[in-house]
């Protein structure tokens, strides 16, 4: 006698390997949707994005902000040891004013020191001329925290005298909101000091 349904264990069967393929579907399709996230992740990680003056967004490699960084730091300092040391009887408020943007209170207060002790009174007094000759600065990174070491030299005219000295200084950066024009890098420095000075030469 024919019956009008089919074997049931067959039925059984296709109905279990619709099962297992679904469910095999579903796994790798799962492992590969994790993948994606993770692999997106690291490269997020590992990525920044900036925005051009167009508007478009540009991405960034945390070893190219790094490198940007080492680039800014390096050129805050050129800035600032010129603007506190590059000084003459006419422009030593102007800089000394510009350069107090570029560090915190210690260097506010090695200004004031400066001042009490007479060097700009002198500077207007015998139209002394104190000009940087060269700037060169080491910057350390330690957990994320940087610290810079900058040899400075430069030079006082004294009309027919000229000494020449070498003044080592160091201090720490930190990153704070940009100040256009006054402090354009986005930094501060930290725990300035003056370490060493020593003279060079003395021409007549």
């Amino acid at each position: 006698m024919k019956t009008p349904y089919k074997n049931i264990y067959n039925v059984l069967k296709l109905n279990r390997f619709i099962v297992l393929t679904v469910i095999v579907c579903a796994l790798l399709s799962s492992t590969f949707s994790v993948w994606m996230v993770f692999n997106i992740n690291q490269k997020a990680l590992n990525s920044a994005f900036a925005i051009n003056t167009d508007g478009n967004i540009i991405p960034l490699k945390l070893v190219t902000q790094k490198e940007n960084f080492q680039v800014e730091a390096l050129a805050h300092l050129d800035l600032f040891h010129n603007y506190f040391y590059n000084i003459d009887a006419s422009n030593y408020e102007r800089n000394l004013e510009k350069a107090l943007w570029l560090g915190n209170s210690s260097v506010d207060n090695l200004y004031r020191q400066k001042k009490a002790d007479g060097v700009y009174n002198r500077l207007l007094q015998y139209s002394l001329v104190q000009k940087v000759l060269s700037i060169n600065s080491r910057i350390t990174e330690n957990n994320g925290a940087y610290s810079f070491t900058t040899t400075t030299i430069f030079e006082i005219n004294r009309g027919s005298i000229i000494d020449t000295y070498e003044l080592i200084s160091t201090g720490n950066l930190m990153t704070v909101d940009r100040n256009f024009p006054n402090n354009p890098h986005g930094l501060l420095i930290t725990n300035y000091f003056e370490n060493t000075l020593k003279k060079l030469n003395n021409e007549n």
